[in-house]
């Protein structure tokens, strides 16, 4: 899932008045539950809550492949390993995957 579904809020009274209900809404994404007008609890289904772990440990995955890549750019530049010019970029590319093989 790579889209936020919308929150679900409902009063921890609901559980017992409107059962059926907060069950429909658990089984569709993440469901609030409030006490006394303060959120409390959270409520979902466990195919919702396999998939919201997935989502946030690709998150999670990407941002630190992000942050090794940026902190390698930053180590690279300061290093002076860039190309100001596209063929001379092009050549070290393709130099640097012949060398990989």
């Amino acid at each position: 899932m790579s889209y936020e579904k919308p929150q679900v809020i409902y009063s921890s009274t609901a559980l017992a008045s409107k059962q059926r209900e907060v069950k429909d809404a658990a089984r569709e994404g993440i469901v609030h539950i409030t006490e006394n007008g303060n959120g409390a609890f959270v409520f979902c289904s466990e195919e919702v809550f396999a998939s919201e772990l997935e989502r946030v440990r690709e998150a999670a995955r990407y941002e630190a492949e992000l942050g090794y890549t940026l902190r390698r750019a930053a180590k690279d530049v300061a290093a002076g390993h860039y190309e100001t010019d596209f063929d001379e970029f092009r050549r070290s590319v393709t130099e640097e995957r012949a060398n990989r093989g």
